[in-house]
């Protein structure tokens, strides 16, 4: 697991975090994200920082990896959310439709990452399930 501290990036992170609307449930708390989506930004957020714990902690026990290891090279810089379909604070499921920017950090090209994303809420709380990636 890693943590990226670096001053540039955990200020850009914080940022993000907060601008994204999710600060008050990704720090310590066990996501209480009211709506997949929110939940989805939280985890976005989550991979600017490289917080793979947060990561591993809302994916669904069904379908969550043993360990993760992200690219120290790839660098998330924006989040278009397209779509979402259910996913309501008083739903049981719901998707997420989004595209997530990064760059590598040797090209200079921008790369674009579509997903569709699925959530379940169990016990009242949202889990990643899975994604389809184009």
């Amino acid at each position: 697991r890693r943590q990226r501290r670096g001053a540039v990036w955990g200020t850009l992170g914080a940022l993000l975090l907060l601008a994204a609307g999710v600060a008050a449930w990704y720090f310590g708390r066990p996501s209480p994200a009211r709506t997949a989506e929110q939940l989805m930004r939280s985890r976005y957020s989550a991979y600017t920082l490289g917080d793979v714990d947060h990561l591993l902690l809302t994916w669904h026990p069904s379908t969550r990896p043993t360990t993760l290891v992200l690219d120290d090279d790839v660098r998330w810089v924006g989040l278009d959310v397209l779509a979402r379909e259910h996913g309501g604070p008083f739903d049981d499921e719901g998707t997420v439709e989004f595209r997530a920017h990064s760059r590598h950090r040797f090209d200079d090209g921008r790369l674009v990452q579509h997903e569709v994303s699925r959530f379940v809420r169990e016990g009242g709380r949202w889990s990643y399930v899975s994604g389809v990636v184009d």
